[in-house]
């Protein structure tokens, strides 16, 4: 019996790689206009490589999208002999930019239905707001790698998952885009797995194919209706 559902966010409520690109402008932007030394040190390519090398360098943040972004100004801003205190101004531009997603067309109206039929989770890896960007209402849980402490495919960021959700493992539904984080993660720590697979890719693994894939939420949502009603008999016999 499904109890319950949760999602994954970038790349399956919104695609990802615009939004960062625009934010990563819109933070040299603001270097530009208030710390033009470190913009010409850094621009978004050199910005970039950085977080990377820090995320490489420090494993214990590894998780943390945010804290790589804050090490990563820090360290930018120390460079140029700057004071490391503009860092969060500067992160705090990035972070509204990056909360600024322009969803899929099917999701908004897939997330209401979703969360009146079951409870509704996320379970993310990236650093997104959904408060700030105003779908938090639909969410019952909404967990971050960030604050888990661990990533997905982890099991432990699935087990944390469970617990907010008061379900065990095989009766709540993980759905996202990424085979490996979001499929074989949620399968591996025992939940149902669906692959949002929007474009049309072959399934390349790991593992076999899940039962479940959707082109879209709304398809999810039908998939749910049906599943709740034909169940609906089962459990008032």
């Amino acid at each position: 019996m499904l109890r319950a559902l949760s999602l994954d966010l970038d790349d399956t409520l919104w695609p990802v790689a615009p939004v960062i690109e625009d934010a990563e402008a819109q933070l040299h932007g603001w270097l530009s206009a208030h710390l033009p030394a470190v913009a010409a040190a850094w621009p978004p390519p050199a910005m970039r490589g950085l977080r990377e090398r820090i995320a490489r360098h420090c494993p214990e943040i590894a998780h943390d999208f945010s804290a790589q972004r804050r090490l990563s100004l820090a360290h930018a801003l120390r460079a140029c002999a700057e004071d490391e205190a503009h860092a969060e101004t500067a992160f705090e531009v990035f972070f509204a930019a990056r909360n600024r997603v322009r969803c899929y067309p099917d999701a908004p109206l897939a997330l209401a239905r979703l969360s009146a039929l079951l409870p509704l989770a996320s379970l993310s890896n990236g650093n997104a707001d959904l408060v700030r960007i105003g779908l938090g209402a639909h969410f019952s849980v909404r967990i971050a790698a960030r604050e888990a402490g661990v990533a997905k495919p982890d099991a432990r960021i699935f087990m944390l998952l469970c617990r907010r959700l008061d379900c065990p493992p095989q009766q709540v539904l993980h759905v996202g885009d990424d085979p490996l984080l979001d499929v074989d993660g949620a399968r591996a720590a025992g939940l149902r797995a669906a692959w949002l697979n929007r474009d049309g890719r072959a399934w390349a693994g790991p593992g076999p194919a899940p039962e479940l894939v959707f082109t879209d939420l709304g398809e999810l949502a039908d998939w749910c209706e049906q599943h709740l009603a034909a169940a609906a008999p089962a459990r008032s016999a």
